[in-house]
């Protein structure tokens, strides 16, 4: 395998010059808005790029709407809301005592536009607007849903409307015209007195609104050069030239330069060359041909099947040039195997929007989890007032959300992103009667999605599949016949899965304990395949594997048994389910590291969703694969009953893996509030597998510039479970004196990884995306 090293042939390697110092582009900053009504926006470049200024929809969203924003009963408040020119960020006003404060939201981070009344918000506080006017934008990460009613009901689906448009352009579009779009908002908000010219001022806060931090020096001498008409303003064709040397990226052209030769054209068997030595499977002359297809601007060049500088940067921005693989974004694993061979997305307290002391329960909490990819969703239940069972964090200051409210969101969004099954995770601190109450909504609400029964009556042993169980849900609960003590006491959920937990024992008044420790047969008849079992020991040998039956371990309990008993377990997890929880003492709601518990094959392991952290990075990467289903296939020492793997002692290295990290392109600007604030961005690769395996190395730090850093530094590794690897990017903004900052991430499994020159993609710390922001490296995977 060629990694990097390039065949000795007739080519010019020629270095273009390297601007000076350049600095950090910024987190999206609000552009100001008009404050005249909009009858005198400045042009609508950007719109029109997006081929969306004639749109009804759009121009009646420029124009501006006054909604209501509803937050509670007695919180209904009008703003002005308008779309900005660039045609990704709308501008909101509030009214706060003596001045007008300004807002803006971003296009791409939004997660979904629900008409009606369909948020909690808007059922509990919205029966004042007809369900016809209003609409609710929900947000990726922690930020709260905005719940919206229009004037009228035309009005607000001009809003559903516009906003689903703007998306799906938004989602069509390439990365070049990501960082086009990009690059221009930024000249607009610069062009101080909006009159289309550029003065070298205008063009120095430019720069230091994208993070380039050139000398002075420099920056005039590139202002002087696309200065054509020689009048101290840049104007048309003379800002397109500074933008265009700007953004020029001098690695690209060499690497470029190397494989067209003296025409500076790529043919296709250049192309096809440079593939091969990407290390490309399967490449061939019909699959360059298709890329010069795809990715060619140039008409005349497409013709001849010629690819050129502009092509090639194009291709290599792409999902196809990006070091996640494109074959692993859809289903592409074996759906058909038993669900204990599978890592299943899990939540833990899925209720819960903050920490689990006081924060608030909310059914958006689980909406959000499935928008994740989350499979396995957890259920606190206690008795409610009425006959209604709640849940909640017991025994804490958490609000209260109604048991069959959480059920009937389950109905509606359990399946919008993943076919394939949820499990109910029920932790079931209710009397008899509550619990037949619980039985009865899951019968009703969910209908036929409920599993009541064994798919297969001769295996009745036997696991399905997920392939199998698409479209249903699984209730994890207490089973009658098997849940009886030695004294022929009912154990609850609640003793059997936290015995050894002294945190998180019951608390409350004896008949509340005692209630709890029932379990009603209409209940129990629903823990169909997840029976909820004690996990007594594995040693000095297991039992005869109980497929059906669902263990729940706190991550201290599972951590001993890897330490103690680590073949054993593996063997135990390729056969049953085995769910992993985070201690009760983490009051901020805090998680483990989940890798430890992957690595023995635990099937279900159940982080915090609502809190983010390297820990949620790691659980977004190992699910970024197989179509974000929540389903991944586990390696297969993870799945054969008498595999001899144990993580402790993984064997010697088997894999080398080399990281040339090569460059940076437009990170955000952490404080947009100072803007001569200037990242120092440094590199940081980690590795996360079995402990032989964990590691992590970082290149040096780049003093003032976040625009196009350049290292041009190699990282290696060598691993010994290269199936297990998930490897985390991360870019931070050093600091000698203070823990540096975060910048951007990007985490994803070594199977998954594609090898040569690639770009890697960064998200922000609670997963969306930061485009235009990209890493540029070269990779290598050694197998031995």
């Amino acid at each position: 395998m060629l990694c990097g090293r390039w065949r000795s042939r007739h080519r010019r390697r020629e270095e273009p010059p390297v601007p000076a110092q350049v600095a950090a582009p910024v987190a999206l900053p609000s552009p100001p808005a008009p404050q005249d009504g909009g009858n005198k926006r400045p042009g609508l470049r950007a719109l029109k790029k997006m081929g969306l200024t004639e749109d009804e929809d759009v121009r009646a969203m420029l124009r501006g709407s006054r909604l209501c924003k509803i937050r509670s009963r007695t919180w209904q408040k009008e703003r002005l809301y308008r779309l900005q020119e660039d045609g990704l960020s709308v501008w909101f006003q509030r009214r706060i005592p003596r001045a007008p404060s300004q807002h803006i939201f971003f296009v791409q981070h939004i997660e979904a536009v629900r008409e009606g009344h369909q948020s909690e918000g808007l059922r509990r506080f919205g029966g004042a607007f007809e369900p016809a006017r209003c609409l609710t934008i929900a947000f990726k990460g922690r930020r709260k849903n905005l719940d919206l009613a229009a004037p009228t009901a035309e009005e607000a689906q001009r809003w559903v409307r516009g906003l689903a448009k703007l998306r799906a352009r938004l989602d069509a579009m390439s990365q070049r015209e990501r960082l086009d779009h990009w690059i221009h908002f930024y000249l607009h908000r610069a062009d101080s007195n909006q009159d289309s010219k550029m003065s070298f001022k205008e063009i120095k806060n430019l720069l230091r609104m994208v993070n380039v931090d050139m000398n002075d020096m420099y920056a005039y001498s590139l202002f002087k050069e696309c200065d054509r008409s020689n009048n101290e303003w840049l104007e048309g064709p003379e800002i397109e030239e500074f933008l265009r040397r700007l953004l020029k990226r001098p690695e690209l052209e060499e690497i470029f330069h190397r494989y067209s030769g003296e025409d500076r054209v790529l043919s296709t068997p250049e192309l096809l060359e440079f593939l091969e030595d990407q290390g490309e499977d399967g490449a061939t002359l019909a699959h360059a041909q298709q890329l010069i297809h795809t990715y060619e601007l140039n008409e005349t060049a497409k013709q001849h099947e010629l690819m050129t500088l502009d092509g090639f940067m194009m291709y290599l921005l792409s999902p196809e040039g990006a070091a996640l693989n494109p074959a692993h974004t859809c289903v592409f694993q074996d759906m058909n195997q038993p669900l204990a061979h599978y890592f299943i997305s899990s939540s833990h307290n899925t209720y819960l929007t903050d920490s689990q002391i006081g924060g608030p329960s909310s059914t958006e909490a689980y909406v959000r989890a499935f928008a994740q990819g989350c499979r396995c969703v957890e259920l606190d239940c206690w008795e409610g007032p009425g006959g209604e069972p709640v849940i909640y964090h017991g025994h804490t200051l958490t609000s209260k959300i109604l048991f069959r409210d959480v059920i009937q969101t389950v109905r509606d969004h359990a399946f919008t992103l993943s076919p394939y099954p949820v499990i109910l995770s029920l932790e079931n601190h209710c009397g008899l009667e509550q619990q037949a109450a619980m039985a009865r909504h899951l019968h009703t609400i969910l209908g036929d999605m409920l599993v009541t029964q064994l798919l297969d009556s001769q295996n009745p042993e036997e696991l399905p599949s997920p392939e199998q169980l698409k479209g249903r849900v699984l209730v994890k609960g207490k089973r009658l016949p098997a849940a009886r003590n030695e004294d022929g006491r009912i154990l609850s959920d609640r003793e059997e899965d936290n015995e050894d937990e002294d945190e998180e024992e019951e608390a409350g008044a004896p008949e509340q304990r005692r209630r709890a420790k029932q379990i009603s047969p209409e209940l129990s008849a629903l823990a169909v395949y997840c029976w909820a079992s004690r996990l007594r020991t594995l040693r000095p040998a297991p039992a005869p594997p109980q497929p059906c039956q669902v263990s729940s371990l706190s991550e201290r309990k599972a951590k001993k048994l890897i330490r103690e008993a680590g073949n054993s377990f593996i063997r135990h997890n390729a056969c049953q389910l085995t769910r992993v929880y985070p201690l009760g003492l983490r009051m901020n709601s805090a998680n483990y590291n989940p890798q430890e518990m992957w690595n023995s094959g635990c099937q279900l392991v159940a982080l915090n969703f609502q809190t983010p952290g390297y820990e949620m990075d790691l659980n977004a990467g190992r699910f970024l694969i197989n179509g974000q289903c929540g389903y991944v296939l586990k390696p297969a020492c993870l799945r054969q009953r008498d595999t001899t793997f144990d993580p402790e002692c993984p064997g010697p290295p088997r894999t080398t893996f080399t990281i040339q990290v090569l460059t940076a392109q437009q990170l955000p600007k952490l404080n947009a509030e100072k803007p001569n604030s200037i990242v120092d961005p440094l590199v940081r690769i980690e590795i996360h597998g079995v402990p032989a395996d964990c590691a992590c190395k970082e290149t040096t730090c780049v003093l003032n510039n976040g625009f196009n850093p350049r290292w041009g530094q190699t990282l290696q590794f060598q691993l010994r479970a290269p199936e297990l690897v998930l490897v985390r990017f991360v870019v931070e903004d050093y600091d000698a004196t203070s823990p540096n900052d975060f910048v951007g991430q990007f985490t994803l499994p070594l199977s998954s990884l594609k090898q040569g020159y690639r770009h890697i993609h960064l998200l922000s710390k609670d997963g969306a995306s930061l485009s235009p922001a990209t890493l540029f490296v070269h990779i290598c995977i050694q197998r031995s």
